[in-house]
């Protein structure tokens, strides 16, 4: 799956999770400051990529600093994926 992909398919689950259309944003958008994304929003936006995008995620490896940004969430798809294939 290639980045823009992944960026479109985390841009539709966080419209799902937050319930307003989120599209064409930088991968700068900031989703704590810009987004106002909480804590249990990120959470379903987990389970939401589990389903859409079909990774599996670690609670144990969670780390903050992937979900800095849309950028930073996209990165931790690619190297979640990446560890799947």
């Amino acid at each position: 799956m290639d980045r823009s992909k992944i960026v479109s398919q985390i841009e539709q689950a966080l419209s799902d999770v937050l319930q307003r259309p989120i599209a064409g944003l930088p991968e700068e958008t900031r989703l704590f400051e810009d987004l106002h994304v909480d804590s249990t929003s990120v959470l379903e936006l987990l389970m939401a990529l589990e389903d859409g995008v079909g990774i599996e995620v670690d609670p144990e490896r969670l780390e903050i600093a992937d979900f800095k940004t849309i950028g930073t969430v996209a990165d931790y798809v690619v190297v979640n994926l990446d560890e799947r294939a």
